[in-house]
């Protein structure tokens, strides 16, 4: 392998577990602010006993995904100096933002959310909760924000050599900003809600805390309810308002399609890349023309021959990336349109065959948002930023041995925190939100005067005796 994908397969590795957590924690962040706003408005201990236990599965999210996160700050300066260097008059003051905004406010209220339970004023912990959220956000809105520009550049001027920022509005809210923004925040949220909808369904399956599991299932459904329609239409619109006019490259790989003349939809393919040409292919006769809503079936989906050789992105990775994304969003619509029947006929807490199905795709969110950022990033190769710097040319002069070494190193540390954590959710998952009971709190134990009273009886029986 060349300098160049060794150094992509180490940023991906790392990107790939970092997205894991805010995949979780910021959709949870808001749900915590939510719930603990309703616990202060109704007093309803259930929803008391639901902060309790979503906060400490969302607090070893928060700190993996910190740390995680400031592995790919020092990445991007070692393995990618060149980079750093050309778009680092625009790509610094941004990733900068981040820091100052979204890191300092979680950094100021993420003790108090942790902690303070019990210990300061609920308006304290609710207004803690809320900035913790805010951070979150804050945080991915930056990093959106420069993504965003290596996808659509804009506002800025070649200055020797660098892309110096010519106006900052520009540069931030680039071309694909508002759409892949949204495209992203919907993501998350309704990562979360099926991810919290899956561990409610354990407790349903095990008829355990029943009160808490379908308090929390029935939000985080539907949450996912309303949500998920609407991420459907934010995606199609990132395909036809940036993709297509900007990346059609991108497009061609994702429908997987070499050459022009099919007119269906590829649902499997394993493309060879040096060929030019897909050595297994599955395709839907029609539907790829009705995608590009011409009923009649006689619209042809262009082939990525069509790109020169050295603008083609790899189609596999895009490819596939993009059916785990779509291919699990389907998944989750299955999960909303059967809870829905199920609700109206009112057997949705009856139903073990449900609960064990939600269960099972407690991750399928995650995996969704996984693919979309390999759908994102493999297909705006070869560029790094886009049309302007090829990542061949951006990767720095490093010796290939020692990124191979590095690429294990961090493979085997990752593994083992994500084993780490996966084994703290099945622990905590299975010692269950009963400890969170506020009606545990206060155990009132012997009353001192009974106490007294009942040491003055045994003593005086025992001097009668």
């Amino acid at each position: 392998m060349s300098l160049d994908d060794l150094s992509r397969w180490q940023f991906a590795l790392t990107v790939i577990f970092h997205m894991t957590f805010p995949s979780i924690t910021v959709g949870m962040s808001i749900f915590l602010s939510v719930i603990y706003a309703m616990y202060w408005r109704t007093k309803k201990p259930v929803y008391l006993q639901m902060f309790r236990f979503w906060r400490r599965i969302f607090a070893v999210g928060f700190a993996l995904g910190v740390v995680a996160g400031a592995v790919i700050t020092f990445q991007m300066g070692l393995n990618w100096g060149v980079f750093g260097a050309k778009t680092g008059p625009i790509i610094g003051p941004i990733i900068g933002m981040e820091v100052v905004t979204a890191f300092f406010v979680e950094a100021g209220f993420i003790g108090i959310l942790l902690y303070g339970e019990g210990r300061v004023r609920k308006v304290t912990m609710f207004a803690s909760t809320v900035m913790v959220s805010i951070g979150t956000i804050l945080s991915s809105t930056w990093i959106l924000a420069a993504n965003s520009w290596m996808q659509t550049p804009s506002g800025y001027a070649m200055k020797n050599g660098q892309f110096v920022p010519t106006d900052w509005l520009k540069a931030i809210f680039s071309p694909s900003f508002g759409w892949r923004y949204a495209h992203l925040l919907l993501a998350v949220l309704v990562s979360a809600a099926i991810f919290m909808a899956g561990i409610s369904a354990y407790y349903l399956v095990k008829n355990r805390s029943s009160g808490f599991a379908k308090r929390s299932m029935s939000i985080a459904l539907g949450v996912a309810t309303v949500l998920l329609p609407a991420q459907l239409m934010v995606g199609d619109n990132v395909a036809g308002q940036y993709v297509a006019p900007d990346q059609f490259a991108k497009l061609l790989a994702i429908e997987g399609n070499w050459q022009n003349g099919n007119t269906g939809w590829m649902i499997f393919d394993i493309p060879d890349q040096a060929a030019a040409k897909n050595i297994v292919s599955v395709s839907i006769p029609w539907m790829g023309s009705a995608i590009a809503k011409d009923l009649s079936g006689k619209t042809a989906t262009p082939g990525l021959d069509n790109i020169p050789k050295a603008d083609r992105p790899d189609m596999a990775a895009t490819f596939w990336g993009f059916r785990l994304m779509f291919f699990g969003s389907l998944f989750m619509f299955a999960t909303i349109f059967i809870a829905s029947i199920l609700r109206m006929r009112k057997r949705l807490w009856e139903s073990k065959r449900f609960h064990k199905y939600v269960l099972w795709t407690s991750p399928m969110g995650i995996l969704t948002i996984i693919g979309g950022w390999v759908t994102a990033e493999a297909g705006r190769q070869p560029w790094i930023v886009f049309g302007q710097l090829r990542t061949a040319d951006a990767v720095s002069k490093l010796a290939p041995g020692e990124i191979l070494f590095s690429v294990i190193g961090f493979s085997a540390i990752y593994l083992a925190l994500l084993i780490a954590y996966i084994v703290y959710i099945v622990h905590a998952v299975k010692a269950g939100p009963e400890r969170d009971d506020p009606a545990h709190d206060h155990d009132p134990g012997p009353d001192p005067a009974s106490f007294i009273d009942d040491i003055h009886t045994n003593s005086k029986e025992a001097i009668a005796r």
